[in-house]
């Protein structure tokens, strides 16, 4: 409603993805070595990658909304808004990837 994706220019919203992807990855990354150091058995891996990497979007915009004014609180959620996208798109992967490797186990 305030008009946040015409006031950004196309570099401006890339750099966006470009960081929400390195700090998915980043937590991604982190979630698998620590599942592996600890010993977790495949299966819980699953659960500590992809439980490990959530934002919640339905508690980062209300929260957005009391600390910030309404002209602002588009542009301080829209990286929250990009990650939980690109989370949803890249963890798919993953369960798929997992589901591919334990399917055999059954």
């Amino acid at each position: 409603m305030e008009g946040i994706w015409s006031q950004l220019d196309l570099q401006s919203i890339l750099s966006l993805v470009a960081i929400d992807v390195g700090l998915l990855l980043l937590v991604l990354l982190i979630t698998l070595l620590l599942g592996k150091t600890c010993g977790f058995p495949s299966r819980d891996e699953v659960s500590l990658i992809l439980c490990g990497s959530k934002k919640s979007l339905a508690s980062g915009v209300p929260m957005a909304n009391v600390l910030f004014p309404a002209s602002i609180a588009g542009f301080i959620i829209l990286p929250l808004i990009l990650y939980h996208q690109i989370q949803l798109f890249l963890c798919t992967l993953i369960a798929r990837h997992y589901h591919t490797k334990h399917s055999s186990d059954v």
